[in-house]
Protein backbone atom coordinates (compact mmCIF):
# COMPACT_ATOMS: atom_id res chain seq x y z
CA UNK A 1 0.00 0.00 0.00
CA UNK A 2 1.33 3.30 -0.71
CA UNK A 3 1.44 5.82 2.56
CA UNK A 4 1.22 9.46 1.95
CA UNK A 5 3.17 11.63 4.22
CA UNK A 6 1.45 13.64 6.85
CA UNK A 7 -0.29 17.18 5.00
CA UNK A 8 1.99 19.72 7.31
CA UNK A 9 5.51 17.65 5.52
CA UNK A 10 4.09 18.61 2.06
CA UNK A 11 3.76 22.06 2.47
CA UNK A 12 6.82 24.18 1.07
CA UNK A 13 9.57 25.06 3.93
CA UNK A 14 9.36 28.28 2.78
CA UNK A 15 5.69 29.19 3.81
CA UNK A 16 6.33 28.06 7.41
CA UNK A 17 9.13 30.37 7.39
CA UNK A 18 6.91 33.36 6.04
CA UNK A 19 4.44 32.81 8.95
CA UNK A 20 6.67 32.77 11.80
CA UNK A 21 8.09 35.95 10.09
CA UNK A 22 4.80 37.11 10.33
CA UNK A 23 3.48 36.05 14.01
CA UNK A 24 7.14 38.11 15.11
CA UNK A 25 6.83 40.95 13.24
CA UNK A 26 2.94 41.23 14.63
CA UNK A 27 4.33 40.94 18.33
CA UNK A 28 7.19 43.21 17.98
CA UNK A 29 4.59 45.75 16.67
CA UNK A 30 2.37 45.35 19.76
CA UNK A 31 4.82 45.10 22.12
CA UNK A 32 6.77 48.54 20.68
CA UNK A 33 2.55 50.59 20.24
CA UNK A 34 2.20 49.80 23.91
CA UNK A 35 5.70 50.95 25.20
CA UNK A 36 4.73 53.72 22.98
CA UNK A 37 1.17 54.09 24.57
CA UNK A 38 2.66 54.24 28.28
CA UNK A 39 5.67 56.56 27.33
CA UNK A 40 3.53 59.21 25.84
CA UNK A 41 0.50 59.28 27.27
CA UNK A 42 -1.71 57.83 24.93
CA UNK A 43 -1.53 55.41 21.86
CA UNK A 44 0.18 55.78 18.59
CA UNK A 45 -1.37 56.94 15.39
CA UNK A 46 -1.22 53.06 14.36
CA UNK A 47 -3.12 51.44 17.59
CA UNK A 48 -6.00 53.89 16.65
CA UNK A 49 -5.70 52.76 13.50
CA UNK A 50 -6.42 49.53 14.26
CA UNK A 51 -9.22 50.58 16.89
CA UNK A 52 -10.67 51.93 14.13
CA UNK A 53 -10.81 49.83 11.73
CA UNK A 54 -12.28 46.99 14.58
CA UNK A 55 -15.09 49.85 16.13
CA UNK A 56 -15.16 52.13 18.44
CA UNK A 57 -15.58 49.90 21.41
CA UNK A 58 -13.03 50.51 24.43
CA UNK A 59 -12.36 48.93 27.81
CA UNK A 60 -14.02 51.67 29.80
CA UNK A 61 -17.47 50.75 27.21
CA UNK A 62 -17.38 47.39 29.14
CA UNK A 63 -15.44 48.56 32.71
CA UNK A 64 -16.70 51.87 33.84
CA UNK A 65 -13.77 54.42 34.28
CA UNK A 66 -11.72 53.44 37.22
CA UNK A 67 -12.65 54.46 40.62
CA UNK A 68 -11.78 58.21 41.30
CA UNK A 69 -9.16 59.24 44.80
CA UNK A 70 -12.24 59.85 47.48
CA UNK A 71 -11.58 63.10 48.80
CA UNK A 72 -13.36 64.50 51.98
CA UNK A 73 -15.70 67.45 51.48
CA UNK A 74 -14.88 70.23 51.48
CA UNK A 75 -11.52 69.67 50.89
CA UNK A 76 -10.64 73.11 50.44
CA UNK A 77 -11.07 75.39 53.29
CA UNK A 78 -10.11 79.28 54.30
CA UNK A 79 -9.75 80.81 57.65
CA UNK A 80 -9.17 84.31 56.57
CA UNK A 81 -8.41 84.99 60.73
CA UNK A 82 -9.52 88.13 61.96
CA UNK A 83 -7.00 89.60 64.10
CA UNK A 84 -7.51 89.46 68.60
CA UNK A 85 -10.04 86.96 67.40
CA UNK A 86 -8.63 83.86 69.45
CA UNK A 87 -7.33 83.03 66.03
CA UNK A 88 -3.07 82.01 67.26
CA UNK A 89 -5.22 79.41 69.79
CA UNK A 90 -7.32 78.40 66.87
CA UNK A 91 -3.91 77.75 64.71
CA UNK A 92 -2.15 76.05 67.42
CA UNK A 93 -5.21 73.50 67.33
CA UNK A 94 -4.85 73.02 63.76
CA UNK A 95 -1.06 72.44 63.62
CA UNK A 96 -2.01 69.53 66.53
CA UNK A 97 -5.05 68.55 64.42
CA UNK A 98 -2.82 68.56 60.91
CA UNK A 99 -0.36 66.31 61.94
CA UNK A 100 -2.98 63.72 63.92
CA UNK A 101 -5.65 63.74 60.75
CA UNK A 102 -2.77 64.02 58.28
CA UNK A 103 -4.41 67.37 56.11
CA UNK A 104 -2.14 70.29 54.40
CA UNK A 105 -2.13 73.10 56.71
CA UNK A 106 -0.70 75.94 55.39
CA UNK A 107 -0.58 79.19 57.88
CA UNK A 108 0.52 82.50 56.49
CA UNK A 109 3.16 84.59 58.09
CA UNK A 110 2.16 87.41 56.93
CA UNK A 111 0.21 89.49 59.08
CA UNK A 112 0.08 93.21 57.94
CA UNK A 113 -1.13 92.97 54.13
CA UNK A 114 -5.12 92.32 54.48
CA UNK A 115 -5.82 94.61 51.54
CA UNK A 116 -4.40 92.94 47.89
CA UNK A 117 -4.43 94.52 44.79
CA UNK A 118 -6.22 92.74 41.63
CA UNK A 119 -2.78 91.02 40.87
CA UNK A 120 -2.22 89.81 44.02
CA UNK A 121 -5.49 88.50 44.91
CA UNK A 122 -5.27 86.03 41.32
CA UNK A 123 -1.74 84.89 42.84
CA UNK A 124 -2.51 84.25 46.44
CA UNK A 125 -5.81 82.07 45.16
CA UNK A 126 -4.12 80.10 42.13
CA UNK A 127 -1.58 79.44 45.29
CA UNK A 128 -4.21 78.23 47.79
CA UNK A 129 -6.00 76.49 44.97
CA UNK A 130 -2.54 74.22 44.65
CA UNK A 131 -2.18 73.27 47.81
CA UNK A 132 -2.10 69.32 47.96
CA UNK A 133 -6.42 68.74 48.92
CA UNK A 134 -7.38 67.95 51.65
CA UNK A 135 -5.97 71.40 53.09
CA UNK A 136 -6.77 74.15 54.96
CA UNK A 137 -5.30 77.63 54.48
CA UNK A 138 -5.09 80.54 56.68
CA UNK A 139 -4.15 84.18 56.84
CA UNK A 140 -5.62 87.48 58.38
CA UNK A 141 -6.83 88.95 54.63
CA UNK A 142 -10.06 90.50 54.06
CA UNK A 143 -12.36 88.22 52.20
CA UNK A 144 -11.50 86.86 48.33
CA UNK A 145 -14.28 86.04 45.48
CA UNK A 146 -12.43 83.33 43.86
CA UNK A 147 -14.93 82.41 41.64
CA UNK A 148 -14.68 86.35 40.24
CA UNK A 149 -11.57 85.10 38.66
CA UNK A 150 -13.04 81.70 37.21
CA UNK A 151 -11.18 79.47 40.33
CA UNK A 152 -13.14 76.88 42.29
CA UNK A 153 -14.23 78.53 45.71
CA UNK A 154 -13.42 77.02 49.04
CA UNK A 155 -15.20 76.86 51.83
CA UNK A 156 -15.06 79.47 54.50
CA UNK A 157 -14.57 79.43 58.17
CA UNK A 158 -13.82 82.53 60.88
CA UNK A 159 -14.04 83.84 64.41
CA UNK A 160 -15.27 86.89 65.88
CA UNK A 161 -15.80 88.65 68.96
CA UNK A 162 -17.01 91.66 70.73
CA UNK A 163 -16.23 94.40 68.89
CA UNK A 164 -14.94 96.48 71.83
CA UNK A 165 -13.14 93.89 73.38
CA UNK A 166 -11.17 92.63 70.54
CA UNK A 167 -10.24 97.02 70.04
CA UNK A 168 -8.78 96.46 73.48
CA UNK A 169 -7.32 93.45 73.15
CA UNK A 170 -5.65 95.12 70.36
CA UNK A 171 -4.42 98.24 71.44
CA UNK A 172 -2.59 96.75 74.44
CA UNK A 173 -1.18 94.39 72.90
CA UNK A 174 0.06 96.40 70.36
CA UNK A 175 2.30 97.86 72.69
CA UNK A 176 2.82 95.46 75.53
CA UNK A 177 2.39 92.04 73.77
CA UNK A 178 1.58 89.13 75.93
CA UNK A 179 2.30 86.68 78.59
CA UNK A 180 5.30 85.05 76.05
CA UNK A 181 7.17 88.34 76.82
CA UNK A 182 6.92 91.96 76.33
CA UNK A 183 10.42 92.21 75.39
CA UNK A 184 10.18 90.28 72.10
CA UNK A 185 6.77 92.27 71.68
CA UNK A 186 9.42 95.80 71.95
CA UNK A 187 11.10 94.95 68.74
CA UNK A 188 8.34 93.74 66.86
CA UNK A 189 7.35 97.33 66.90
CA UNK A 190 10.49 99.15 67.24
CA UNK A 191 8.99 102.63 65.68
CA UNK A 192 6.81 103.31 68.49
CA UNK A 193 7.57 106.15 70.64
CA UNK A 194 6.90 106.38 74.85
CA UNK A 195 4.37 108.48 74.29
CA UNK A 196 2.45 106.65 71.84
CA UNK A 197 3.32 103.24 73.54
CA UNK A 198 1.98 104.61 76.80
CA UNK A 199 -1.01 106.77 75.78
CA UNK A 200 -3.65 106.35 77.82
CA UNK A 201 -6.37 104.61 76.11
CA UNK A 202 -9.48 107.21 77.76
CA UNK A 203 -7.01 109.83 76.07
CA UNK A 204 -6.79 108.47 72.75
CA UNK A 205 -10.80 107.81 72.35
CA UNK A 206 -11.85 111.00 73.73
CA UNK A 207 -9.29 113.09 71.95
CA UNK A 208 -10.00 111.61 68.92
CA UNK A 209 -6.54 110.03 68.36
CA UNK A 210 -6.49 107.96 64.28
CA UNK A 211 -5.79 104.69 66.18
CA UNK A 212 -9.07 105.32 68.09
CA UNK A 213 -11.24 106.63 65.67
CA UNK A 214 -12.58 105.62 61.99
CA UNK A 215 -11.52 104.42 59.94
CA UNK A 216 -9.30 102.03 62.34
CA UNK A 217 -11.66 100.99 64.85
CA UNK A 218 -13.93 99.56 61.44
CA UNK A 219 -12.05 96.57 61.38
CA UNK A 220 -14.16 93.36 61.40
CA UNK A 221 -16.42 93.97 58.77
CA UNK A 222 -13.96 94.47 56.16
CA UNK A 223 -12.56 90.88 56.72
CA UNK A 224 -16.02 89.60 55.55
CA UNK A 225 -16.97 92.56 53.07
CA UNK A 226 -13.74 91.14 50.72
CA UNK A 227 -11.32 93.32 48.58
CA UNK A 228 -13.66 96.28 47.16
CA UNK A 229 -12.19 99.48 48.35
CA UNK A 230 -15.86 100.53 49.48
CA UNK A 231 -15.49 97.49 52.26
CA UNK A 232 -13.19 99.66 54.00
CA UNK A 233 -15.67 102.97 54.55
CA UNK A 234 -17.97 102.57 57.46
CA UNK A 235 -21.54 102.36 56.28
CA UNK A 236 -24.39 100.23 54.99
CA UNK A 237 -23.24 99.28 52.27
CA UNK A 238 -20.06 96.94 53.75
CA UNK A 239 -22.30 95.92 56.44
CA UNK A 240 -24.57 94.44 54.21
CA UNK A 241 -22.17 93.25 51.33
CA UNK A 242 -20.19 91.64 54.48
CA UNK A 243 -23.81 89.60 56.01
CA UNK A 244 -24.34 88.75 52.34
CA UNK A 245 -20.97 86.75 51.91
CA UNK A 246 -21.22 84.93 55.89
CA UNK A 247 -24.53 83.56 54.16
CA UNK A 248 -23.28 82.58 50.99
CA UNK A 249 -19.80 81.94 51.31
CA UNK A 250 -19.13 80.59 55.19
CA UNK A 251 -19.65 77.26 56.43
CA UNK A 252 -19.84 78.72 59.71
CA UNK A 253 -18.74 82.21 61.72
CA UNK A 254 -18.48 81.63 65.19
CA UNK A 255 -17.70 83.78 68.29
CA UNK A 256 -15.14 84.02 70.15
CA UNK A 257 -17.20 84.42 73.81
CA UNK A 258 -18.90 80.47 72.90
CA UNK A 259 -15.20 79.12 72.04
CA UNK A 260 -16.22 75.27 73.33
CA UNK A 261 -19.25 75.86 70.93
CA UNK A 262 -17.20 77.16 68.22
CA UNK A 263 -14.70 73.98 68.25
CA UNK A 264 -18.46 71.73 68.98
CA UNK A 265 -19.85 72.82 65.53
CA UNK A 266 -16.51 72.67 63.70
CA UNK A 267 -15.74 68.97 64.68
CA UNK A 268 -19.60 68.29 63.69
CA UNK A 269 -19.49 69.96 60.54
CA UNK A 270 -15.93 69.55 59.55
CA UNK A 271 -15.26 66.03 61.08
CA UNK A 272 -12.08 65.01 58.67
CA UNK A 273 -10.36 68.16 59.66
CA UNK A 274 -11.78 68.77 63.82
CA UNK A 275 -12.70 65.64 65.24
CA UNK A 276 -11.25 65.59 68.34
CA UNK A 277 -9.94 69.06 68.75
CA UNK A 278 -12.36 69.86 71.99
CA UNK A 279 -10.45 66.82 73.82
CA UNK A 280 -7.14 68.48 73.26
CA UNK A 281 -8.26 71.91 73.78
CA UNK A 282 -9.35 71.22 77.31
CA UNK A 283 -5.91 68.82 77.65
CA UNK A 284 -3.53 70.81 80.23
CA UNK A 285 -0.59 70.43 77.86
CA UNK A 286 -2.95 72.88 75.61
CA UNK A 287 -4.21 75.10 78.33
CA UNK A 288 -0.05 75.80 79.63
CA UNK A 289 0.56 76.79 75.73
CA UNK A 290 -3.02 79.04 75.45
CA UNK A 291 -2.06 80.76 78.39
CA UNK A 292 0.74 82.44 77.02
CA UNK A 293 -1.55 84.45 74.43
CA UNK A 294 -3.44 86.36 77.00
CA UNK A 295 -2.62 90.31 76.56
CA UNK A 296 -0.94 91.96 79.34
CA UNK A 297 -1.46 95.16 80.96
CA UNK A 298 -4.75 95.19 79.56
CA UNK A 299 -7.75 97.49 81.23
CA UNK A 300 -11.26 98.77 80.98
CA UNK A 301 -11.55 102.55 79.71
CA UNK A 302 -14.22 104.76 81.58
CA UNK A 303 -18.01 104.68 80.83
CA UNK A 304 -17.75 108.57 79.05
CA UNK A 305 -15.36 106.67 76.88
CA UNK A 306 -16.99 103.50 76.13
CA UNK A 307 -19.99 104.97 75.13
CA UNK A 308 -17.97 107.08 72.39
CA UNK A 309 -16.20 103.98 71.31
CA UNK A 310 -19.42 102.13 71.27
CA UNK A 311 -21.21 105.26 68.77
CA UNK A 312 -18.42 104.79 66.76
CA UNK A 313 -18.33 100.60 66.02
CA UNK A 314 -21.99 101.20 65.96
CA UNK A 315 -21.80 99.21 62.55
CA UNK A 316 -19.54 96.56 64.07
CA UNK A 317 -21.66 95.63 66.68
CA UNK A 318 -24.48 95.91 64.00
CA UNK A 319 -22.73 92.78 61.95
CA UNK A 320 -21.53 91.13 65.48
CA UNK A 321 -24.94 91.00 66.86
CA UNK A 322 -25.70 89.27 63.43
CA UNK A 323 -23.50 86.63 63.28
CA UNK A 324 -23.96 85.63 67.15
CA UNK A 325 -27.69 85.38 65.77
CA UNK A 326 -26.83 83.02 63.18
CA UNK A 327 -23.93 80.89 65.11
CA UNK A 328 -27.06 80.22 67.51
CA UNK A 329 -29.49 79.15 64.55
CA UNK A 330 -26.60 77.02 63.65
CA UNK A 331 -26.24 75.52 67.09
CA UNK A 332 -30.34 74.77 67.06
CA UNK A 333 -30.41 73.42 64.27
CA UNK A 334 -27.46 70.92 64.87
CA UNK A 335 -29.15 70.08 68.17
CA UNK A 336 -25.89 70.98 69.80
CA UNK A 337 -26.38 71.23 73.62
CA UNK A 338 -23.49 73.12 75.43
CA UNK A 339 -23.55 75.58 78.68
CA UNK A 340 -22.68 78.73 76.68
CA UNK A 341 -21.17 82.21 78.50
CA UNK A 342 -23.41 85.19 78.71
CA UNK A 343 -23.76 86.97 75.70
CA UNK A 344 -21.82 90.41 76.27
CA UNK A 345 -24.83 92.54 76.08
CA UNK A 346 -24.58 96.14 76.33
CA UNK A 347 -26.17 98.21 79.05
CA UNK A 348 -29.00 100.85 79.03
CA UNK A 349 -27.11 103.45 78.31
CA UNK A 350 -25.29 101.58 75.72
CA UNK A 351 -28.36 100.42 73.66
CA UNK A 352 -29.78 103.85 73.86
CA UNK A 353 -26.58 105.47 72.31
CA UNK A 354 -27.11 103.13 69.08
CA UNK A 355 -30.54 105.21 68.42
CA UNK A 356 -28.45 108.81 68.49
CA UNK A 357 -25.60 110.23 67.73
CA UNK A 358 -24.13 111.97 70.77
CA UNK A 359 -21.57 114.47 70.87
CA UNK A 360 -18.06 113.49 72.36
CA UNK A 361 -17.84 113.66 76.72
CA UNK A 362 -15.94 116.25 78.63
CA UNK A 363 -13.23 114.22 79.97
CA UNK A 364 -14.39 115.95 83.34
CA UNK A 365 -18.19 115.26 83.15
CA UNK A 366 -19.57 112.97 85.77
CA UNK A 367 -21.35 109.95 85.05
CA UNK A 368 -24.32 108.58 87.70
CA UNK A 369 -23.39 105.07 86.29
CA UNK A 370 -20.42 103.35 88.34
CA UNK A 371 -17.52 102.18 86.65
CA UNK A 372 -18.35 98.35 87.72
CA UNK A 373 -20.84 98.36 85.49
CA UNK A 374 -18.66 98.75 82.60
CA UNK A 375 -16.13 96.16 83.65
CA UNK A 376 -19.30 93.54 84.70
CA UNK A 377 -19.93 94.37 80.45
CA UNK A 378 -16.48 93.95 78.87
CA UNK A 379 -15.58 90.22 78.96
CA UNK A 380 -11.96 89.67 79.53
CA UNK A 381 -10.03 87.00 77.92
Amino acid sequence: PIIHPPLLLTLPWRFSLRGYGFCMAALFLFCFGSLFYQLNGGPPKILLDIRQYLGESTYLDDHGPPAPRVLPFPSQVVYNRVGKCGSRTVVILLRLLAEKHQFSLVSSDIHNKTRLTKHEQVDLMKNISNIPQPFLYTRHVHFLNFTRFRIEQPVYINIIRDPINRFLSNYFFRRFGDWRGEQNHLIRTPGMKDDERYLDINVCILENYPECSNPKVFYIIPYFCGQHPQCREPGVWALERAKQNVLENYLLVGVLEELEDVLLLLERLLPHYFTGVLNIYKSPDYRKMGNMTGTVRKHTPTLEALQVLYHRMRYEYDFYNFVRDQFHLMKKKIGLKSVSQTPAYSPAFLRELALRTPEPLDEDEELDTDLDDANSWLIHP
